[in-house]
């Protein structure tokens, strides 16, 4: 027995896409008459250019906007840490003021345990004993200018002594070991010809420059200076 197509099921069968008649009716579409193409076609176009547009505003406007958003976020975490930092200052200003006075206190303290005099007799006397003592022969111990600082004065000493390594290793220590402050500063180290220690180690001579600094108190010519540009 036989069964007979129903209309429903030929209506369903009616209905079914074909992509090959619908590929061939975008062919004949006219570009210059978009009015007169199918309603299918014209649906296509729309969510095309619909999904083009959706594509191009996020890669040209959002990404932008994300950008400009995480660049603000770093910006508003920095702010927001220097603003912590800030407060903190504040909060704790009344402290860093008596540090800053308690510095102040033991800087100036500091600087009056320096002597008063240069007392250079004496720490040639000094450099002397320790040079010799550490095996080495001085050609010369000359003193030079005094350079006045803010708060101190320096005073230079150029000395020239004769010896070998273990001597100059010596008497570095020895210096540095001194009641008083001394410095060394610019050494220059030179063979001499033919001449050997006892131990035939060879002679060297090193010329080396040692500041002493004493403490730089208001002088009279100072003082008469600064009255007389308060009168002024």
């Amino acid at each position: 027995m036989k069964l007979k197509a129903t209309k429903g099921d030929d209506v369903q069968e009616g209905k079914k896409f074909d992509l090959q008649e619908f590929m061939n009716t975008l062919n004949t579409l006219d570009p210059q008459n978009i009015g007169s193409w199918p309603l299918a076609a014209k649906v296509m176009v729309y969510v095309i250019v619909f999904i083009v547009v959706l594509v191009l505003g996020y890669v040209l406007d959002l990404s932008a906007m994300r950008d400009t958003y995480a660049s603000g976020e770093q910006a508003q975490e920095t702010l927001l840490e220097e603003f912590e930092q800030k407060v903190f200052k504040a909060n704790n200003l009344d402290v860093y003021k008596k540090q800053l006075a308690d510095m102040e206190e033991s800087f100036g303290s500091l600087l009056k345990q320096l002597p008063k005099e240069t007392e250079v007799p004496e720490l040639l006397e000094d450099v002397t004993h320790t040079g010799l003592g550490s095996g080495l022969e001085f050609d010369g111990i000359t003193l030079g200018a005094e350079l006045k600082k803010e708060f101190y004065v320096e005073q230079p000493i150029s000395v020239k002594v004769q010896g070998d390594y273990h001597a100059f290793g010596a008497f570095v220590s020895g210096i540095s070991a001194l009641p008083r402050i001394v410095t060394l500063h610019d050494f220059t180290i030179a063979p001499l010809a033919n001449k050997f220690a006892d131990s035939g180690a060879p002679v060297l001579t090193m010329e080396i420059q040692a500041k002493t600094y004493r403490y730089k108190e208001l002088s009279e010519e100072d003082a008469t200076s600064k009255k007389t540009g308060g009168a002024k």
